[in-house]
C-alpha cells in the first residue's frame, strides 16, 4: 500500500491510496479533481472511491466534478451535507477495496458529521494509515466548530489513541509548524516538541511535507494527546483531562504564531518604505 501525499490549495493536503499491484486508487479529500485526475493519468491508476472526511468546501469541492469525469465512482462520508455523496457511511462500517481495507471512524466535533478512516492492506507489513482530516492533526487537533470538548476527548482518546501506536497519521493541513509553537509555550520544557519543531521548520524550507507522523509520535509532543501530563495541566490550572482539553482548545484559538523575523534585505525595504509592515 503507498500514500502518495499532493499539497493543494493553501495548505491543504488530499491523499491517493494505492493498491500497487492492481493500481487502483482511493482518493482522500481531493478538493482540486482536476490535479488529482492528472496525477491518476500520469501514474496509470484506475480511481475506485472517494473518502470524504467532511463537507467543508476545502476537503469535499472536487467530489461532484469528479463523479462527472467518473460516473461509476462511489463517494463515501458521513454527513448528508458532503456534495456528490453517493455512500453515506456509519461508525465502524467497514469497506473492502480488493487488498485495501478502510474502517469508517466517525469522529464528531470539527464537524457533526466527521469521518476519519483507517486502512490497512490484506498481508502486507507496512504500517497501516489514519486519514484524520481536521479531528487530529500533527501536533494539534481541530476545532470544535460543531461539537464539544468531550466528543473531541472521546475522538482523541477512545477513537484515535487506541488504534495501533505505529499507525501513520496522515491529516488534512499543514499546520505543524504553528502548532509545535503552541505545543512549546504548553510544555517550555519538552525536548521532543523542540526537536520536532526544529524538524518541521527544515521541511518547510526545503517545501516538502511534515506529514505522515506516527500515533507514537503525537504522544510524545501533541499536547492534546497529553492532557494527564503535569506540564500540560500546569499550563490550563486545571486536572480533569477534559476541562484540560477544553481551556487547551481555547488558548489555541486565541494564539498568534510569533513572527519569525524578517530577512535582512526585507527589514531595509521597510525602513526605507518601499514596503508596507
Amino acid at each position: 500500500m503507498k500514500v502518495k501525499v499532493i499539497s493543494i490549495l493553501e495548505d491543504n493536503y488530499m491523499y491517493l491510496v494505492i493498491e500497487e499491484q492492481s493500481k487502483q486508487a482511493v482518493a482522500v479529500d481531493p478538493a482540486v479533481p482536476h490535479r488529482l485526475l492528472e496525477i491518476v493519468k500520469r501514474e496509470g491508476l484506475s480511481l475506485t472511491a472517494v473518502l470524504t472526511t467532511h463537507h467543508h468546501w476545502d476537503h469535499a469541492r472536487g467530489n461532484e466534478a469528479l463523479l462527472k469525469e467518473l460516473p461509476g465512482l462511489k463517494v463515501y462520508g458521513g454527513d448528508d451535507r458532503i456534495g456528490g455523496l453517493t455512500d453515506k457511511v456509519t461508525n465502524d462500517q467497514e469497506l473492502k477495496f480488493n487488498s485495501i481495507n478502510v474502517r469508517c471512524l466517525f469522529t464528531p466535533c470539527h464537524t457533526s458529521g466527521h469521518m476519519c478512516y483507517f486502512v490497512w492492506e490484506d498481508e502486507c507489513t507496512d504500517a497501516p494509515a489514519v486519514f484524520t482530516g481536521d479531528t487530529l492533526f500533527i501536533g494539534g487537533c481541530g476545532r470544535f466548530l460543531e461539537g464539544t470538548a468531550e466528543q473531541m476527548y472521546h475522538n482523541l482518546t477512545q477513537v484515535l489513541g487506541t488504534l495501533p501506536q505505529d499507525t501513520k497519521v496522515f491529516c488534512g493541513h499543514e499546520y505543524t509548524i504553528k502548532n509545535l509553537k503552541f505545543a512549546m509555550l504548553v510544555e517550555p520544557e519538552n525536548e521532543k516538541v523542540k526537536e520536532m519543531l526544529s524538524w518541521a521548520r527544515a521541511r518547510d524550507d526545503d517545501d516538502k511535507p511534515t506529514v505522515p507522523s506516527t500515533l507514537m509520535e503525537e504522544f510524545e509532543y501533541n499536547p492534546f494527546l497529553r492532557l494527564s501530563e503535569e506540564g500540560v495541566q500546569k499550563f490550563t490550572g486545571k486536572s480533569d483531562p477534559i476541562e484540560v482539553l477544553r481551556l487547551l482548545r481555547k488558548e489555541k484559538d486565541k494564539f498568534k504564531k510569533p513572527k519569525e523575523r524578517l530577512p535582512p534585505h526585507a527589514m531595509l525595504a521597510l525602513e526605507w518604505g518601499l514596503l508596507r509592515p
